[in-house]
């Protein structure tokens, strides 16, 4: 049944990884447009997805040529992440379950990568889904430090009925991947041992090296993550694409926000997905055009489509006056040192307020009667 799901929907080898508000609609649809064939939605968190509306229809969106799509739900409640899949399963290929967050919220919260505590909670998840769904029920997990432990991890996954398996070569607690190299080899072994389908994950940064990582492990697929936002075209087969003109050539990744922000037009998306966007595609120029880059947070769509014309503008013109293709910061190495842990100290701070952020709503959900379940889905059993 696995491979002829993976049959079914193409054997897709170039996958955009799940990432909180940053694997929207939109930028998926970028993303496909230039060379990936399958991608995954954002995170989902089950629980808030069946009792919070406006939570659903801003964290899931999709169209007809968003296919094939994984959607990605959290959850450590088999009979609230069957009722939450339930809701979507008729708008998406597989249904996955995220077992590799490493994150604070995600402890915080008892799922993701720490329910590798708890296995038994972690096979009746995949059990439920597999027991109630129309579709294919696929897993994301982390590697333990022990490669024994991780094999019998993949094999409990498989046994309980996960269709496609997506390794992500690091630890629970090699959350920077600058740190940490994937560990190329356990994905191997974890390919070895089981008999679906199975996707690596771990230092895909350009085209090259994911073709090396599918050679190295035998894995079915790769996905990217971090360096597909600031490179969409990742995964664009040479050639594929006429090359740009001449005066074009310095652009980049501008090209892309453009065409980013067109589709973002189109497939209406909260402004700060919009803006953390920007920063990836745009981020070395903004070093350089900093009165830009102060604009950003207060623009409106329509603003941030000028801001991102007047930066073509510029970066034609130093090509054309000076052939000069590259950016130079208009701040000193110190400044911006300064500004990079500035902007880890913020990156922490909005993590504790999305942790906040969550807790509220999840308290707000405790404050209501629970709603009817829309699905009906067959009842599960609760993990001992």
């Amino acid at each position: 049944a696995a491979w002829a799901f993976w049959r079914r929907i193409g054997a897709p080898k170039f996958h955009v990884a799940p990432m909180v508000d940053q694997s929207e609609l939109a930028f998926r649809e970028l993303c496909r447009r230039h060379g990936a064939t399958a991608a995954y939605t954002p995170m989902l968190h089950s629980r808030l997805f069946v009792e919070k509306e406006h939570y659903r229809k801003e964290h899931f969106t999709t169209c007809a040529g968003d296919r094939p799509l994984f959607a990605q739900f959290c959850a450590n409640d088999p009979s609230t992440v069957v009722q939450a899949a339930k809701l979507i399963e008729d708008q998406c290929d597989a249904v996955d379950l995220n077992f590799g967050c490493p994150q604070r919220i995600a402890k915080k919260g008892n799922y993701g990568a720490f329910l590798m505590d708890d296995l038994p909670r972690a096979r009746s998840l995949v059990e439920a889904l597999h027991a109630n769904l129309k579709v294919p029920v696929t897993c994301k997990i982390r590697i333990f430090p022990e490669l024994d432990r991780t094999l019998a991890y993949a094999r409990m996954l498989e046994e309980a009925g996960c269709q496609v398996l997506a390794v992500h070569g690091r630890t629970r607690d090699q959350k920077n991947a600058k740190d940490h190299r994937a560990d190329w080899a356990a994905i191997k072994a974890v390919k070895e041992a089981v008999s679906i389908p199975v996707l690596a994950n771990g230092d895909v940064r350009n085209l090259d090296e994911a073709e090396a990582l599918m050679a190295a492990t035998g894995a079915d697929g790769v996905l990217s993550a971090e360096p597909l936002l600031c490179n969409p075209a990742l995964f664009r087969t040479r050639g594929e694409s006429p090359a740009p003109a001449p005066e074009d050539a310095a652009l980049g990744t501008l090209l892309l926000l453009s065409e980013y922000l067109a589709l973002a037009a189109e497939h209406p998306t909260p402004l700060r997905m919009v803006k953390g966007h920007i920063f990836k595609m745009a981020g070395e120029w903004l070093a350089e055009f900093i009165d830009l880059r102060e604009k950003i947070n207060a623009s409106s769509l329509a603003q941030l489509v000028e801001i991102a014309e007047e930066m073509q503008r510029r970066v034609r013109a130093i090509a054309r006056e000076s052939g000069r293709t590259q950016p130079v910061p208009a701040k000193t190495p110190r400044q911006l040192e300064r500004e990079a842990k500035a902007a880890k100290e913020a990156a922490v701070a909005a993590a504790k307020e999305a942790q906040a952020m969550e807790e509220q709503l999840l308290k707000e959900c405790d404050n209501v009667t629970p709603p009817t379940n829309h699905a009906n889905p067959a009842p599960v059993a609760s993990p001992s």
